[in-house]
């Protein structure tokens, strides 16, 4: 039986999904998506049973992009797989639940694109970040033209991709492109550790958080506090559960 290409790992309520092809660091090939699809589209059908996704990749390295021996490789006649990608990518930032990328070693071009559709991404001290498509004579087609700018700002997401250099911890952490930065030997035990923390919040809660603000943030404020307030469920049974306890 083939190795997976996506590990998929349940616990307490935290999905952890692994990249699983460290020989290549992680290279995205269209096999990987589709693994990385089914697991998607499974935990969107579990809603309560996984409170927090966590992506991370196995070996020295989160992705140093996409599978460029198998871009090379195709044949006029094949398939163009960039649409059923770049669905994949937004499936991803669409799920309900929190998302948080355990970014290692290398983290670019398409795992840029990848990192960029969690929610949070926490980055070991080694990591280093690019954007490498104007290098190569490619255009980005999973999403980092639009998330990207809107994780660190326009100029210097312009900046990242006209000249394809390397950002090291410091700075993704002062521009805003990561949550934390951990030394590597905490990076799993501290993601993991977040992640149980918010699993073990009241589910229905955090989807609500997750959706008012993405959705908010493309709105004017006044829009975005009335949609804070129309989507407001108020007295949720968790609340009610807690209340019929004896309170707080």
């Amino acid at each position: 039986m083939p190795k997976p290409l996506v590990k998929r790992h349940d616990s307490d309520g935290v999905a952890t999904l692994t990249l699983n092809r460290p020989e290549v660091l992680n290279a995205i090939s269209a096999d990987s998506f589709r693994e990385l699809r089914a697991h998607v589209d499974d935990i969107v059908a579990r809603p309560d049973e996984v409170g927090c996704v966590v992506l991370c990749g196995a070996g020295r390295s989160f992705c140093a992009g996409a599978d460029l021996k198998a871009f090379k490789n195709r044949k006029p006649t094949d398939s163009d797989p960039t649409t059923f990608n770049r669905a994949t990518m937004t499936a991803l930032a669409s799920l309900p639940q929190p998302v948080i990328a355990a970014v290692h070693g290398h983290c670019m071009t398409g795992g840029l694109e990848l990192a960029l559709t969690s929610d949070i991404i926490i980055a070991a001290d080694n990591t280093r970040f690019a954007d490498t498509h104007q290098k190569l004579g490619l255009h980005a087609g999973w999403g980092l033209t639009q998330r990207l700018p809107r994780r660190i700002g326009s100029a210097m997401a312009k900046e990242m991709m006209f000249s394809g250099r390397e950002v090291l911890t410091d700075e993704a952490l002062r521009i805003g492109l990561v949550n934390r930065v951990v030394p590597l030997d905490r990076l799993q035990d501290e993601v993991q550790a977040l992640a149980a923390l918010i699993a073990s919040h009241p589910r229905g809660v955090a989807r609500w958080v997750k959706t008012v603000i993405d959705k908010g943030s493309e709105m004017t404020l006044g829009d975005g506090l009335a949609l804070e307030i129309e989507t407001n469920p108020g007295r949720n049974p968790d609340l009610e559960a807690r209340l019929s306890k004896g309170g707080f």
